[in-house]
């Protein structure tokens, strides 16, 4: 899953905003700099905790312009991030989750954390069949 950054050039060094996450923003001296700030800026910015109910949007297709680059999200953040959207989305808790998917409520709290996402593809196939939009592909 890839976000995109305008970039801004200064005197001094980069500075760039997320173009589909308003306030996911960094700096830098060099570009270099700048691309390893605005990767840890996104994954904190996607990385909410347990109880958050704000809903991101998904990263827009490429946007193929100048001044313009995409920054990956860490694969564990992405998986967390696309399970907790597709709950939110349908407006059910984490315990009427876990129950649609036949797991205890702190099997499935451990896939919307980003440090313990790993589900077994047991888990996989049942989270597809509740959630028939959750695009794995994203995560990779």
């Amino acid at each position: 899953m890839r976000y995109h950054f305008k970039i801004h050039k200064e005197k001094k060094g980069f500075w760039g905003n997320c173009i589909e996450l308003k306030g996911c923003v960094s700096q830098g001296k060099t570009l270099q700099e700048l691309k390893k700030n605005l990767k840890e800026a996104l994954d904190l910015y996607l990385d909410e905790p347990e109880d958050s109910t704000v809903i991101f949007p998904l990263p827009k297709r490429n946007i193929l312009k100048h001044g313009i680059i995409s920054i990956q999200v860490d694969p564990k953040i992405a998986l967390a991030f696309l399970i907790r959207r597709e709950r939110l989305l349908k407006k059910w808790t984490q315990k009427e989750t876990a129950g649609q998917l036949g797991i205890p409520l702190y099997s499935y709290q451990k896939l919307e954390n980003a440090k313990t996402a790993n589900p077994e593809w047991k888990t996989l196939t049942k989270l597809l069949k509740i959630f028939p939009d959750l695009n794995l592909k994203l995560a990779a």
